[in-house]
């Protein structure tokens, strides 16, 4: 009854992201009662590993009693601190400066958001005022990558390259545009990596030129590896290649790690493992292991200098009421201490584990690609191996194949093109691992006995 009463209240009053309306009102909800380490038990007492660790986020796993505490002495002593008229909170001061250190290079400046998308809204507004303040106010041309992604906020959503993030909403903008995807799999430049990384130089070589050059373009957007793409990873080099072109041609470059960081391909900070560092960083997600909301945004320290001598002694106009808020600042430095004090060590294990797993399974009839990085995986489904074709439509590969893994044990992303995703929390075990690739095969098997998958894969 419990349960029920949920589903009927969530059906008439809770609006779901990215979400079927109609499909969701049909299908109802699947309510979560509680989780501890990588396992979540639902309202019906089924427990099932959290491969995709909520939405990529709870890289330290649940149940943490000391994240709790930490979050619950915050708020019993300063629940809420302003950042605005030059107030603070020791928290934010502490967390701030706790970041920079570990950050890549020149890093040194933190501002905090709310999440992801409006950590990547705001290096929108930063990387304008930049420019403005270098008198150069016609670099005002931003570039991305298909099947990228950078939020779903009004502005982010144009540098997110997924289409739906862009039907119905009047996206992109004029001024934001795309170059093809490294996808490495399905590359047009066949998959040798110097073949990939020499394609994606040139084809932002000629997004430039198409823009009427560098003095138009402000801004270049890159994941470390696409997570909502399909978990899209690059040869290795790309990342720098991208960076150094930024460089020469004076066009700011913007790693966006809101989901490769802390942990989640290795290090805390998946630019370390590129040997880059770029102007701006985004973060979100793991920076509070998805305990409390909360992104960041680091500045390189040209960018923070010029915006500053550019505002000389007025103010810079661009706050949120809660940046820099104290309680999440103390969740983030109770779990960066958690990572550093053997989780991050763990998930470098137990990522190594998870790849050799998945590896395991390209033998299965419909494994055409398994690819990763850590505890940040993916395994791409086709029903003929050597044309890479597709699972047809009609399979409805992500609903059914999330459904099965469900009724199997196991949370994955399914991705509509027949992708499955992994992101477990860093605190697996390897018998967790281990029945995460077990369970993904046995819903491979499910799979592979559809009448339409089997029709399809006979050709």
């Amino acid at each position: 009854m419990f349960s029920n009463s949920l589903i009927e209240l969530d059906r008439a009053h809770l609006v779901h992201p990215v979400a079927s309306y109609r499909s969701h009102e049909n299908l109802g909800v699947r309510v979560l009662a509680s989780a501890s380490g990588a396992t979540i038990t639902d309202a019906s007492g089924k427990q099932l590993i959290d491969g995709f660790a909520g939405l990529w986020c709870v890289n330290a796993g649940y149940g943490h009693d000391s994240i709790v505490e930490a979050a619950a002495r915050q708020m019993r002593e300063l629940p809420y601190a302003t950042a605005y008229f030059g107030l603070g909170s020791e928290p934010a001061i502490r967390l701030a400066a706790e970041l920079a250190e570990r950050a890549p290079g020149d890093l040194n400046h933190v501002y905090f958001t709310l999440g992801g998308s409006d950590a990547v809204d705001s290096t929108i507004r930063f990387i304008r005022y930049y420019w403005n303040a270098r008198g150069r106010p016609g670099k005002d041309q931003f570039i991305s990558v298909e099947q990228g992604y950078h939020g779903s906020s009004t502005v982010g959503a144009g540098l997110t390259a997924l289409p739906a993030f862009h039907a119905g909403f009047g996206l992109p903008f004029d001024w934001q545009h795309k170059i093809p995807s490294h996808y490495a799999y399905r590359n047009p430049a066949g998959p040798d990596p110097e073949a990939i990384i020499a394609a994606s130089v040139a084809a932002l070589k000629q997004k430039i030129e198409e823009l009427g050059g560098a003095d138009r373009v402000a801004a270049f957007y890159a994941e470390p590896i696409q997570g909502s793409g399909g978990v899209l990873v690059p040869p290795r080099g790309w990342m720098k290649a991208m960076r150094d072109l930024c460089r020469d041609l004076d066009i700011l470059f913007v790693a966006d790690e809101v989901i490769t960081a802390f942990g989640r391909t290795g290090p805390l900070f998946a630019c370390s493992q590129d040997e880059i560092v770029p102007d701006f960083l985004t973060v979100a997600k793991g920076l509070t292991s998805g305990y409390v909301p909360m992104g960041a945004l680091f500045m390189s320290e040209h960018v923070y200098q010029t915006i500053a001598d550019g505002a000389g002694t007025s103010a810079v106009g661009h706050g949120y009421t809660y940046s820099a808020h104290p309680v999440s600042a103390a969740v983030g430095l109770e779990v960066l201490r958690l990572y550093e004090g053997g989780l991050l060590e763990n998930g470098r294990k137990a990522g190594a584990r998870l790849m050799a797993g998945l590896e395991s399974l390209k033998d299965h009839p419909l494994v055409g690609d398994v690819r990763g990085r850590g505890m940040l995986a993916a395994v791409e489904l086709v029903v003929d191996k050597e044309r890479k074709t597709p699972l047809p439509a009609d399979a409805e590969p992500a609903r059914r194949i999330f459904d099965r893994a469900w009724n199997n044990g196991l949370v994955i992303r399914a991705f509509t093109h027949g992708v499955l995703g992994y992101a477990p929390p860093l605190c697996c075990t390897e018998a967790e691992i281990d029945a995460i690739v077990e369970r993904t095969r046995q819903t491979l098997d499910e799979t592979l006995a559809d009448t339409d998958v089997r029709r399809a894969l006979m050709g």
